[in-house]
């Protein structure tokens, strides 16, 4: 396997990684902050 192909290779893998965490850590905060501004401010769970 070349070099070139690895550091391909590295930087598609990085990318997946971050993408994927940046999902795990963001749509569950989403959900939190929404019910927690349902439940403080009398908010509907769409606004």
């Amino acid at each position: 396997m070349s070099i070139g192909m690895m550091i391909i290779s590295v930087v598609g893998g990085l990318a997946g990684a971050l993408s994927a965490g940046y999902l795990l850590v963001s749509l569950p905060t989403v959900i939190i902050w929404k019910i927690y501004r349902c439940i403080k401010y009398g908010y509907t769970m769409y606004q």
